[in-house]
């Protein structure tokens, strides 16, 4: 079973180097060498991001990318469509999720041999947000509830950083995907109901705090927007 992690990064020269380094030992520890690749997906970094990481010559390590920023949904796009694992992830650069998440979310789908997705949720446990203010908490929970019910999802967490998919769906959904923006996720959710995948959440913590790159109320119209698009574009295509 070949494991493809994918890492989307944008100026994040700050903490590449660490984060490829941790995740470069995690990956040999937890799977054979020859059953992972790490995919870094540059997103037009101007910080030389990618440059740090090519200069650490780490094994089964790859970086891709563009020179022109266009978004977290094109970099993930990019590092899915250049990956060949059996089994696809992605998580943040800033490994929020921690490592041990990776072997969390790969023997989710193992395990079930009918999903085709499998999403981290932070609100399956009381820990989920551990460490997360209160104001942020419930933004953050405000935020997924009014997007989910707009895009009509049973999912607790769909906009969870930490997602993993059967390589085989994962490269065939993303081929059709249009959204560079952060409401890439509703689009493969979308697209993955539409083919009735079958998709499982598997319970995830915050481990690692940082400032979120998020606006809530600026990204939130802004995804409600491409959400109600992606809708229309998705149905459309029926006909």
């Amino acid at each position: 079973m070949r494991i493809s992690l994918c890492i989307p990064m944008y100026n994040e020269a700050q903490i590449i180097e660490n984060t490829a380094k941790e995740l470069s030992a995690y990956m040999q520890k937890a799977f054979p060498c020859d059953e992972y690749e790490i995919i870094f997906s540059d997103d037009g970094s101007t910080d030389g991001s990618a440059e740090l990481v090519k200069a650490l010559q780490l094994p089964f390590v790859k970086t891709v990318g563009y020179e022109k920023n266009r978004g977290k949904g094109s970099a993930v796009r990019n590092a899915v469509l250049s990956s060949s694992g059996d089994i696809v992830m992605f998580t943040d650069a800033d490994l929020a999720y921690g490592t041990e998440v990776v072997k969390k979310m790969t023997e989710a789908l193992e395990n079930d041999g009918e999903a085709s997705l499998a999403i981290g949720s932070r609100n399956l446990t009381g820990d989920g947000y551990s460490g997360y203010t209160f104001m942020r908490k419930v933004a953050s929970k405000a935020y997924i509830k009014v997007l989910s019910v707009v895009g009509g999802f049973r999912l607790t967490d769909s906009q969870c950083g930490c997602k993993a998919y059967r390589g085989e769906a994962a490269r065939r959904i993303f081929a059709k995907c249009q959204v560079d923006g952060f409401a890439f996720d509703f689009e493969t959710i979308l697209r993955a109901q539409k083919e009735k995948l079958k998709i499982i959440e598997v319970p995830v913590k915050i481990v690692n705090h940082r400032d979120s790159k998020i606006s809530v109320l600026r990204d939130a119209i802004k995804m409600l927007s491409d959400l109600r698009k992606i809708k229309k574009d998705i149905k459309n295509e029926d006909k």
